[in-house]
């Protein structure tokens, strides 16, 4: 039996999730395929593929010197039953509630419908929609002590917890088979975070992911900042607001429906990234985080060959890709629009995925920035804490399969910097974050010493390209493919295993 299957989180330990309390017996069920099908395998044979009881989800949702929430049911906490508004602040080292002070403060809710409110919750954090909501969520409210913060922590269910992230990472108008395959692989990213850092002890959880020079700056970002629970709330995860927006039937329907399945891959639980927009070319994990490529996190090209007749004909062939860390390939590429699933300007499919705020996005699939000399100068000292004096050039030094750009050198009449990986470089070049790093740099203007006063971005997709596109992912779904197939697209092989029911 291997770790996963040993899944026992202890009730002492901070942040950490419990299993459900019922006990449940669980039989592994196999979904059959049609053998000409390009849908996605199932084994039976996975050491994955064994019976398991529903874990608990810890989600950091705010942080503060002051917590305001309110609590629209009983819940118990300290032996005694509390409702109505509340609020919590720290007080030389400790929580301050009702006149008490408390290292830690655990509201468990009385009933299964019962709910809780945080007020001032942070979205789309460092993002250029970033705002304060109320957010209401079910389970149990725990509040510790975070540095010299308040830190309030949702636990809750799995299943649970996921219908959440799929109404809120996406319109619940969604189609069945899109809502399927998000269910499936947010379980998926889920359940592998909760195991990576159950094996990874917490010494170890802020190590530095870079690599700093004098000339180079290499550095990603992946959870190395959550140390009290097992994700947080906001995009740096998976979106999360608990029943701030309500759940569709058609949601509750998908994840009943794929209930315990996962995507395994090499004897471990898929790492099943995904993003908004791909940009026609779906990028490989390595480009992106650290140099460990994963065999199901490969590139792939956003389309396949025409459908004939049924479902169960669909060719096994791909549309190839261009080789896009060829610099003049790459620059052909996102210079026009090939046809991708996610080439689309379908505003009911795109409303499928795109939330409210979401929606102030436009032009992802292909999009441009300006910037004068002035503003692009300043933009890189402020973000980078670097003077490299006027802007001469931006270099693309190595690029991604997708087009991305891995490395970039930065030419400043002072100094020079070589810049990754892609999140690093999408925040050097934006007050916020740039859609993506698969761009091209026109110069304009250049005057006698040879600087240019006008830049000019054209890229391609939105987000880091790994895994899912989503808006692609909303495109197949319209066209009559199966959440398998969906998933046998994006994570070439990966199979999908049934963890419990």
């Amino acid at each position: 039996m291997n770790d996963f299957q040993l899944y026992v989180v202890s009730l002492h330990k901070i942040g950490c999730a419990r299993p459900n309390e019922c006990s449940i017996l669980i039989s592994h069920t196999i979904m059959k395929h049609h053998p000409t099908n390009s849908s996605i395998r199932t084994s039976e044979a996975s050491p994955l593929a064994t019976n398991q009881l529903e874990p608990n989800v810890t989600v950091g949702i705010v942080s503060g010197e002051r917590i305001a929430f309110s609590l629209n049911h009983p819940y118990e906490v300290e032996g005694q039953q509390a409702t109505g508004d509340q609020w919590v602040e720290l007080a030389n080292g400790a929580i301050l509630w009702n006149g008490n002070r408390y290292s830690e403060l655990v509201f468990h809710p009385t009933d299964e419908g019962a709910s809780f409110s945080l007020k001032d919750v942070t979205i789309g954090v460092n993002f250029h929609w970033e705002r304060k909501e109320t957010q209401t969520f079910l389970g149990i409210l725990r509040l510790v002590i975070d540095g010299n913060k308040v830190l309030a922590i949702n636990e809750l269910p799995v299943e649970r917890y996921l219908e959440s992230v799929i109404s809120s990472e996406m319109s619940a108008t969604s189609s069945l088979q899109l809502l399927k395959a998000h269910a499936v692989i947010s379980r998926s990213w889920l359940l592998a975070q909760m195991e990576r850092r159950k094996a990874e002890p917490e010494t170890v959880a802020h190590r530095p992911e870079f690599v700093k020079t004098n000339d180079t700056l290499i550095r990603w970002y992946d959870r190395e900042d959550h140390t009290r629970f097992d994700v947080c709330a906001d995009d740096h995860c998976q979106r999360y607001q608990g029943i701030t927006k309500e759940t569709s039937h058609h949601v509750a329907e998908a994840i009943s429906q794929t209930r315990g399945q996962i995507l395994t891959a090499d004897g471990e639980i898929c790492d099943a990234r995904f993003s908004k927009c791909c940009g026609g070319a779906v990028e490989e994990f390595q480009y992106c985080w650290e140099n460990t490529p994963k065999t199901y996190l490969s590139a792939v090209r956003d389309l396949l060959p025409p459908r004939v007749a049924q479902r169960a004909a669909v060719h096994h062939d791909t549309v190839d890709l261009p080789d896009l860390t060829d610099e003049a390939q790459a620059e052909r590429w996102i210079r026009t629009r090939p046809d991708s699933f996610c080439n689309t300007n379908d505003r009911s499919i795109l409303s499928q995925v795109l939330n409210d705020y979401d929606q102030e996005t436009t032009d992802f699939y292909r999009w441009q920035v300006d910037y004068t000399q002035e503003q692009l100068a300043a933009l890189i000292s402020s973000k980078l804490q670097v003077d490299l004096g006027e802007i001469v050039d931006l270099v693309p030094m190595e690029r991604g399969k997708s087009g991305r750009i891995v490395t970039l050198k930065m030419v400043g009449t002072k100094r020079t910097l070589t810049v990754g990986k892609e999140l690093e470089i999408r925040r050097a070049l934006s007050k916020s974050h740039l859609y993506s790093s698969a761009f091209v740099v026109d110069r304009y203007d250049i005057d006698s010493h040879g600087v240019p006063q006008r830049f000019r971005l054209t890229g391609a997709g939105w987000g880091h390209g790994v895994g899912l596109c989503q808006i692609g992912a909303a495109v197949m779904g319209e066209q009559g493919f199966a959440y398998d197939e969906i998933l046998a697209h994006y994570y070439p092989g990966a199979d999908i295993t049934t963890l419990y029911q």
